[in-house]
This record gives structure tokens, sequence and C-alpha cells, in this order.
């Protein structure tokens, strides 16, 4: 793992992907930002991710889409899916399928922090 663990954010809203950011470079974590799942997996920034945190709905592929497709191809990254929308019956299948926590907009900083620190050290899951 590296001495400084990057979090990487793909949330299609611009203003909540920058404010995830911000939180987590406020925790001392250095973030990387995308717009899209499509751009994330394009980018060379995969296989430095620490935590991968993803809204559960985006245009294109989704978060939980993201998370098993990561998987799948045996490149599974400790997961946070973020929404403001919750829905339940997402919210235990992500669980159900490893994602290591699943949080509701606005997040709560404590909570992000938490969930950071589980996919760092691989610790249990949580929602929020």
């Amino acid at each position: 793992m590296p001495d400084d663990p990057l979090i990487s954010i793909v949330d299609d809203h611009e203003s909540a992907r920058e404010a995830a950011a911000g939180l987590v470079r406020s925790f001392g974590f250095a973030a990387a930002t995308f717009g899209t799942a499509a751009g994330f997996l394009a980018s060379g920034d995969l296989a430095r991710t620490a935590c991968l945190v993803a809204d559960v709905r985006m245009p294109g592929m989704s978060g939980p889409e993201l998370h098993a497709l990561l998987v799948a191809t045996g490149t599974p990254i400790p997961t946070v899916l973020v929404t403001g929308y919750a829905d339940h019956a997402v919210r235990d299948r992500a669980l159900k399928a490893g994602v290591r926590c699943y949080l509701t907009k606005p997040l709560d900083p404590e909570d992000l922090l938490a969930c950071i620190r589980s996919c760092i050290a691989g610790g249990a899951g949580r929602s929020g």
C-alpha cells in the first residue's frame, strides 16, 4: 500500500465530486476526481487507488456497476457508494456484493472518514 493512499472519487455532479474531494484532502489523503466511470477506468489511477468513492446513480455506468466490473476483471478496489436517493434494496445488494460502505448525501464527514479508513485497513463496512 502506498504511503499516501489515493482516494478516487467518481460522481457525475461536479459540485458533489469537488465537495467530496475537499473532504478527502482535509483528512490528509490524496484525491483524484472523475465525472464518469469510463473516465476513471481509462485513467492511470486504477492501480494506485486505495479506496473508490462512487455515486450510485450516474449516466453510462452506475457506481454499483463500476464496482461489479472491477471485481469481475480481477481488480477489486474497496468501494464506498454514495447517493442522494436512499434505496434500501440497492444498499442491501451493494453491501452483499462487497461494497464497503453505502452513504447518503449530504455526506457526513465522520462517516466518510470512517469508511475510507475501513477501505484502507480492510475492515468491515457500514451504511449510513
